[in-house]
């Protein structure tokens, strides 16, 4: 099965930084899509920013111009450099990766999520 575990969350004072690592484990093919999700208490899970196999990303308005993702193909996982953090940006974040296995059709896979806390 394929399991995704973040880590690097943590309490920040704001305009500091983090940076978040997603490793990925278990048979699958390399994902076509990946991606870093966030959510506040009290609201929905909101999309970060996404990843193609190819490079490709995407960011929420939000993290635009604060926010870097990245992915290591090679091994299977991926980040996301986080600057100029504000107390908004304080939420669980979540790791995404769309894959297939040889058992299963193209899934969304889920992290069980890592907390950031921007406070001063």
């Amino acid at each position: 099965q394929v399991q995704l575990v973040e880590s690097g969350g943590g309490l920040v004072q704001p305009g500091g930084s983090l940076r978040l690592s997603c490793g990925v484990t278990g048979r699958f093919f390399n994902p076509n899509a990946m991606g870093w999700y966030r959510q506040a208490p009290g609201k929905q899970r909101e999309l970060v920013a996404t990843i193609t196999s190819d490079g490709v990303t995407n960011y929420a308005d939000s993290v635009k111009g604060r926010f870097t993702i990245s992915r290591d193909n090679a091994k299977s996982a991926l980040y996301l450099q986080m600057n100029s953090l504000k107390p908004e940006d304080t939420a669980d974040y979540y790791c995404k990766a769309q894959a297939r296995t040889y058992l299963r059709p193209t899934t969304d896979y889920w992290g069980q999520g890592t907390q950031v806390t921007v406070s001063s």
